[in-house]
């Protein structure tokens, strides 16, 4: 059985990236929804009816296991989907996220000023701040929300400048707080995290997920080993999406880097589940 990965559109590769490089054993499915991407300004119903229909594909492609790789799919649709239509359909199966990981990471340096940033629905859902006040109470967690960033990423024709002023006036607000750490709480950031910690300052850790999600990925299977036996390894990889649009190819080579090289990728059509 294979391992998949379902982001709502490309930028999810950043983590699966990070899984191939850390994790490269196992065969893995990767689902970009990019047909449908953004998700992040869409209602929650909207967003969870997408993720199950995406889910649901993956499982008929033989997946034991499931990374949600999108920030918005995990805060808005992760719980419902584990506690609800697991349970109903699939209860042999596994559905993990991106938020648990990286909030455990923050609690193990004990962070007291944590800025996060990501989409709209990311950080409306609260699901960030939720996770690390379970274990860091007294934190101060502070949002925002950069609707342009992922349409910026995603521009063949991105502009340094442009970039600057862009973050200048998302960060603002972060660094008169002083926080001593920014979570990346979108995939796509990955790929400007240079630019990010330039503008927000050294003194800030900046956290990324791909390397963290790996590395309890790794954890979750050593003590799950019922279903790491049944993971098979030929380190064979798929990569669906639902639609070849002109610069698809250009984004698998952003986001995948030297990976892209060996992906063969097929579209197909998800949204009647």
């Amino acid at each position: 059985m294979n391992i998949g990965v379902f982001d709502s559109g490309l930028g999810g590769l950043t983590i699966f990236k990070s899984l191939l490089e850390n994790l490269p054993e196992y065969n893995y499915i990767y689902l970009g929804d990019n047909a449908r991407v953004p998700y992040g300004n869409r209602s929650q119903e909207i967003i969870y009816q997408f993720t199950k229909e995406a889910i649901d594909f993956l499982f008929k492609q033989n997946c034991q296991l499931i990374i949600l790789a999108c920030n918005t799919a995990t805060s808005t649709s992760l719980h419902k989907i584990q506690q609800e239509y697991l349970p109903k359909f699939y209860p042999d199966r596994r559905v993990l996220g991106v938020i648990k990981p990286v909030t455990e990471k923050i609690t193990d340096r004990n962070f007291k000023k944590i800025g996060v940033i990501g989409t709209k629905a990311t950080i409306n859902s609260g699901a960030f701040t939720r996770e690390i006040k379970k274990t860091l109470p007294d934190a101060l967690i502070l949002q925002q929300s950069c609707p342009l960033l992922v349409p910026y990423i995603e521009d063949s024709g991105r502009n340094d400048k442009v970039l600057q002023l862009i973050l200048k006036e998302y960060l603002a607000g972060l660094k008169k707080e002083n926080i001593d750490s920014l979570v990346l709480a979108c995939t796509h950031y990955e790929i400007i995290k240079k630019e990010i910690q330039r503008e927000i300052g050294p003194q800030v850790e900046v956290i990324s997920e791909g390397k963290i999600v790996a590395d309890k990925l790794r954890s979750y299977l050593t003590k799950h080993l019922d279903i790491e036996k049944k993971l098979e390894k030929k380190k064979q990889r798929t990569y669906f999406v639902t639609d070849l649009s002109q610069d698809f190819k250009k984004l698998m080579r952003l986001f995948l880097g030297s990976h892209a090289n060996e992906a063969s990728i097929k579209q197909i059509k998800i949204d009647n589940g």
